[in-house]
C-alpha cells in the first residue's frame, strides 16, 4: 500500500496537494472497506466529501461523514473496528480516538509516520488524519439513492440525493454555530447545479437542532438564505477554504455579491 500511495501523489509538485491527493485515497480506501463489509446498507454517504467523491466537485476535503439510515442493524464500534482492521491488514499504521457519546458519533483516524514514508513530510511526529463521523439519529426526510463510483476502487455507494445534500449544507452553512468556508465553496457549487434543496429535510434539520419551525418553503426560501447571507464573514470562509481547491483562482468567488446573485439567479424562478 505504501508503494501504492507514493505512486498516487509522484505527479502532484506541491506538499498540500500532495497531502491532499494522500488523504483522499485513504479515503477512498475506507470507503471500500464500507462497500466490501455491506456497511452502505446501514450507512448513506453525505457532506463535502460525497460531492468529492461521487460528483466530482474540484475541492478536497478532510472528512468522511454519514448519516445512520438502519437503526436496527447499525453499530458505531462495529464498523470502527472493521475499518481499523482492514487499514492495518493493508500495511497502514492506524491509531484511533473514538467517542460514541453523543449522537453523532465521531473516530478520528491517524496515521502515524506515514507523510515521511511517502516523502511528503520530515518528521516521524506529522500525522495525517481523517475524521469519520456518523449522525446516529438524523433528521426526518432525507431521499436516497446509489451511484456506481470508479476512483482507484469499483464502489456502489448509498448517499443522499442532491436536494437532501444540499438541504444538510444550507443547515450547516446557517446554523453550525461557526464559519466553515467548505462550506460555502459547497454552497456556492448546489447553487451553480441549479439544486432545489429537499425542503422537509431542511426544516426537519433546523427544527430538531434550533427548536424553532422555519416554514421555509420555494416561495421563501431565496429570501431566507439571502438575509443569512448578510451575516458571513466572507474573509473567513476564503481563509478556511484556500488550501483545499484544485483551482485557487475561485477562491474570488466567495464573496457576498457573487452568491446573492447566484441565489437570485438560482430561486427566482422557482
Amino acid at each position: 500500500m505504501i508503494e501504492y500511495l507514493k505512486q498516487q501523489v509522484a505527479s502532484e509538485q506541491m506538499q498540500e496537494a500532495k497531502i491532499n491527493k494522500l488523504r483522499e485515497e485513504l479515503q477512498l480506501l475506507c470507503l471500500k472497506i464500507i462497500n466490501d463489509r455491506g456497511y452502505f446498507s446501514q450507512l448513506a454517504f453525505v457532506g463535502g466529501t460525497a460531492l468529492r467523491v461521487i460528483y466530482d466537485m474540484r475541492r478536497f476535503s478532510e472528512d468522511l461523514d454519514f448519516s445512520s439510515v438502519d437503526k436496527a442493524n447499525y453499530n458505531f464500534n462495529n464498523i470502527i473496528q472493521a475499518m481499523e482492521y482492514e487499514i492495518k491488514l493493508n500495511g497502514l499504521t492506524l491509531e484511533l480516538k473514538t467517542k460514541t457519546q453523543k449522537t453523532v458519533q465521531s473516530s478520528m483516524l491517524r496515521f502515524p509516520g506515514l507523510l515521511k514514508a511517502i516523502g511528503v513530510a520530515n518528521l516521524d511526529n506529522q500525522k495525517l488524519s481523517i475524521k469519520f463521523e456518523v449522525d446516529s439519529n438524523p433528521p426526518k426526510g432525507a431521499d436516497l439513492e446509489n451511484s456506481v463510483v470508479n476512483k482507484s476502487y469499483l464502489l456502489n455507494i448509498t448517499h443522499y440525493t442532491l436536494p437532501s445534500l444540499f438541504a444538510g449544507k444550507l443547515h450547516a452553512c446557517f446554523f453550525r454555530g461557526f464559519i466553515k468556508g467548505r462550506d460555502f465553496y459547497d454552497f456556492l457549487w448546489y447553487l451553480g447545479k441549479g439544486v432545489m434543496p429537499n425542503l422537509s429535510l431542511l426544516n426537519n434539520a433546523i427544527k430538531q437542532t434550533q427548536g424553532q419551525d422555519l416554514l421555509i418553503t420555494k416561495e421563501n426560501i431565496g429570501e431566507f438564505i439571502s438575509q443569512r447571507l448578510t451575516d458571513i464573514d466572507f474573509q473567513a470562509v476564503q481563509k478556511d477554504v484556500g488550501r483545499f481547491l484544485e483551482d485557487k483562482s475561485e477562491i474570488k468567488l466567495l464573496n457576498k455579491d457573487v452568491m446573492l446573485n447566484a441565489v437570485k439567479q438560482c430561486f427566482n424562478e422557482k
